[in-house]
Order: C-alpha cells, then structure tokens, then sequence
C-alpha cells in the first residue's frame, strides 16, 4: 500500500493553490489524470482507490464510480458492486453518520482496466463541470433535511443498481441521479443538487415503464397460454 500512500499524499498537495490553501475542485480533474497514472497496472481493490481519494471525502467516490454508468450500456457486475456501496455509502449519510465500507467489499477488484479509462475519459467532463460549477442555492447544503434527503436518495440509487434489469439506460439514470446528487457538494452548488433530483424523478418513470412493461407482456402472455 506504499504506492497507495504515496500519491494519496501527491493529491493532498495538490489540492492547495499557490498560497498554500486547500483547493476546491478546480483541481479535481487534475487528480483524476494523477489516478489513472497510479492504477494502470493490474487489478484494482475498491480499498485502494479509498485509500488514494482520502481527503476528498465518500461523496468524490461516489461520483467516481458512477462515470461508467454515463452511457446507455448496462455493467452487470459491477454495477452489484456499486450499487451495494451507494447503498452503505447513502444510508450512513441520510443518518448524519460518517461513511463506512466492510472489509470484505474493500477487497473486492473492480474490473481490470477498467478505472484508469474511466478516469482518462472523465477528466474532461469533470473539467468542463469545473468550469460551470459555483456556489448556489446554498440553502440545500446548510439544512439537515436536504442533506438527509440526499443520502435517502443516494441508497435508492445503489438499490437500483442491484435490480437484475439488463436493458440500456437501466445504469445510466441511478448511477446519473448520484453523482450529480454527491458532485453538489464539491462547490455547495444547489443547482447540481436539483439536477440530481430531477434525474431521480426520471430515472422512477424510467423503471416504472419497465416495470409496466414487464407487467403487461407478462399478462400478454399468460393469457395466450391459457387460452391455448
């Protein structure tokens, strides 16, 4: 875990500006380029991309591990991951509580090579994100209720997650609702924080179509098995 500490210890440093106080986030697509660097040989222990992201907090992991659900194309197996940590992750911030992850869900590998593309990828995203990001509607960080309402809604998004639903966009709108519910956080931008909410509202319609779908065909074909 040397290596671990080591860039752990070169992204604390690069989070403060010239003046020698913590950066924001300005500086978070710059340590997601340092990440990929440090994870692009052999496998990847969902501990040690914990251990490398101290100091920014569960809510930057969050967002981390959701950048691959921004595409249309479900990841069975990784998204059971995920969606048990968003689960843990969002029940302990609904409660006020600090996270916590067991040991046993530390150890478990992300898929190989699969975490330095991500990041690669998302450094311009989150670059851009950077850019447009600020300060508003501070009201939703400085109440308890909204911060609670937030982790609730980061745990629905992890229980979706786990739903066996292998069809396009079923990753896509929980994994989407999350991270933009945790990347509010990082300018206290209340408008992220609504955006977040606004994706949960349709990432239910999404699965209740499905769900009414599912309903239907089954009916559909119930009915041609009995009546033939």
């Amino acid at each position: 875990m040397t290596n671990g500490g080591a860039s752990g210890g070169e992204a604390h440093s690069a989070q403060r500006d010239a003046k020698g106080a913590p950066a924001s986030t300005r500086v978070l697509s710059a340590d997601l380029k340092a990440l990929a660097e440090h994870f692009q040989e052999g496998p990847v222990r969902l501990g040690e991309v914990v251990d490398v992201l101290h100091g920014r907090g569960y809510r930057l992991l969050i967002v981390l591990l959701c950048l691959p659900f921004l595409t249309p194309i479900p990841l069975p197996g990784y998204s059971t991951v995920v969606g048990v940590v968003l689960a843990l992750i969002g029940f302990r911030l609904a409660l006020g509580q600090k996270p916590h992850l067991p040991g046993g869900l530390l150890n478990r590998e992300l898929p190989p090579r699969l975490l330095p593309k991500v990041l690669r990828a998302s450094s311009r995203l989150v670059g851009a994100f950077e850019r447009i990001s600020k300060p508003r509607l501070r009201f939703f960080y400085r109440h308890a209720v909204f911060q609670c309402l937030g982790g609730v809604l980061i745990a629905l998004c992890g229980l979706k997650l786990l739903l066996p639903v292998p069809v396009p966009m079923s990753n896509f709108f929980p994994g989407a609702a999350a991270a933009l519910l945790a990347a509010g956080s990082f300018e206290e931008d209340g408008v992220v924080f609504l955006g977040g909410l606004v994706t949960f509202a349709v990432s239910l319609g999404y699965f209740g179509l499905l769900a009414f779908g599912g309903v239907a065909a089954f009916a559909e074909l119930w009915q041609r098995l009995v009546g033939g």
